[in-house]
């Protein structure tokens, strides 16, 4: 069966590339961690502040945008994302001239703030480009974009911030980005874009939720993407500072450790997403929640031995490629095919606040980091991606889409 019809190529190239551009964001601010560090003298538990506003700002977003989509369309939300995007992203510049670290964490939070937007759209969105057989293979063809946006992001800092840190390289970098986000915008404005398979139905938002909450597999989607999002986050939050420590190398050197993660991350999900096909995609999701969790806890172990330490750390990034997508996918393909399609915008608003994991479990690691070591702040990590192995396992008793592996 085709995963997508040609009606939807031009729609879907646009919305993937939002994945591209928010995964940019959300890896130069991983980077920012080492930098502020650096430039301010702070704290582990002090610099994850950062990932507090990005993805706190997740979560106080997302069920209003899903609310407004529900009397709007798609197209408008989108527009909104990267206004607030570029907006945030063009108030690191003043931010720089005050050197004001809370004026910093006000612009990151409504620049993630545009981020929640663009995430809790685009993901439904490319849920009803096509069949809702090849619907969970269709995100993560779209999803796959989004590490490649990361391993920009990477770049763009390693060149631009972290080989000459200071608050102006960070905040040239940011605005101009700022830039390129208002250009998109305006090809998205005057693009013609479907509108979805709500078909403009509308029903009680109470009864909506009282369908989400009493569906097992959504509900504990959300959990597992909680921990999920946490555990990813943690894991790449402290990857330049573990290198660091490990081999006495400064951030420039140790980023480009940080980017073969990222790059093993977005080859290997290209990989789950071809294995899709034959392999069922709750079955993947368990091995990579195994393998990931057995990965951290090596790190956690493993102190002073340099390549293996690494080789986990890596290996990390590699075996949970998948996850976001296929949790996403699982959690809501019976409610985007089911009765109440029209469900799916406030039930993806739940998954993307579930984003709030990077805003709770990545300051827990710092705190941990801070008053023991940086190696055992990675059982935060290792006990979420247990969270996500038993999601899976869980899942599996549930039946297969048609035309699924």
């Amino acid at each position: 069966m085709k995963t997508l019809d040609k009606k939807y190529i031009l729609p879907f190239v646009l919305v993937t590339s939002l994945f591209l551009l928010w995964g940019l964001a959300n890896n130069m601010t991983d980077t920012l961690l080492a930098a502020f560090k650096r430039i301010m003298d702070m704290s582990d538990a002090q610099t994850s502040l950062i990932q507090f506003a990005f993805y706190g700002s997740y979560f106080c977003f997302s069920l209003p945008i899903a609310l407004l989509i529900r009397k709007k369309s798609y197209k408008s939300s989108i527009i909104l994302g990267l206004l607030l995007y570029a907006t945030g992203a063009i108030l690191f510049y003043p931010a720089a001239k005050v050197a004001s670290y809370t004026f910093y964490l006000i612009a990151i939070y409504i620049m993630a703030g545009g981020c929640s937007v663009l995430e809790t759209t685009a993901n439904p969105y490319i849920l009803s480009m096509g069949s809702p057989e090849t619907a969970t293979r269709r995100l993560n063809i779209a999803q796959s974009f989004n590490p490649i946006g990361s391993i920009l992001g990477i770049l763009l800092s390693k060149y631009f911030i972290l080989d000459d840190i200071s608050l102006y390289s960070i905040s040239g970098t940011y605005a101009s980005l700022g830039g390129v986000l208002l250009f998109l915008l305006l090809v998205i404005f005057f693009a013609k874009m479907p509108i979805g398979k709500d078909n403009g139905k509308q029903d009680n938002v109470r009864a909506t939720f009282r369908r989400l909450f009493a569906n097992k597999l959504y509900r504990r989607g959300v959990i597992a993407q909680f921990f999920y999002v946490g555990a990813q986050i943690g894991v790449w939050s402290f990857t330049i500072r573990i290198i660091m420590q490990e081999f006495n190398i400064l951030e420039a050197q140790a980023s480009n450790i940080y980017l073969i993660t990222i790059i093993g991350f977005c080859l290997s999900r290209f990989i789950y997403t071809w294995l899709m096909k034959w392999i069922r995609p709750s079955k993947l999701l368990m091995i990579g929640g195994i393998l990931s969790a057995l990965m951290s806890a090596t790190v956690v172990f493993t102190a002073g031995t340099g390549w293996i330490m690494m080789t986990a750390l890596i290996l990390i990034s590699v075996f949970m490629s998948l996850m976001f997508p296929t949790i996403y996918g699982i959690a809501l393909g019976d409610i985007n095919n089911g009765s109440h399609p029209e469900d799916s915008k406030i039930g993806a608003s739940g998954l993307i606040m579930a984003i709030l994991g990077g805003a709770l479990l990545t300051p827990l690691q710092g705190f941990i980091s801070d008053s023991t070591n940086i190696y055992y702040s990675y059982i935060v990590p290792t006990i979420s991606f247990v969270v996500v192995a038993c999601y899976a396992m869980n899942s599996l008793s549930h039946p297969s889409p048609k035309g699924e592996g």
